[in-house]
């Protein structure tokens, strides 16, 4: 089994969160919105696989490359 990590590309506000642990999610799934100056920017599974962690809660400030979210592919 490998490990996936979807990244910030940016300095951002966690908008909205839209996976949790332990939820099956498909390469290009949108996993979470990021917003930087009054953009919207989707975060998409790199991977298809299970969510094993979420590192990020709404509202709160990433940086560049910070992991949101950990999938488990096959």
């Amino acid at each position: 089994m490998s490990v996936a990590e979807a990244r910030a590309d940016v300095v951002s506000n966690v908008w909205k969160l839209l996976t949790e642990t332990g939820a099956d999610v498909a390469e290009g799934d949108v996993l979470a919105v990021l917003e930087s100056m009054k953009m919207e920017i989707p975060v998409h599974a790199p991977a298809t696989g299970t969510v094993s962690e979420v590192l990020v809660a709404e509202g709160q400030i990433v940086q560049e490359g910070d992991v949101l979210v950990v999938i488990e592919a096959p």
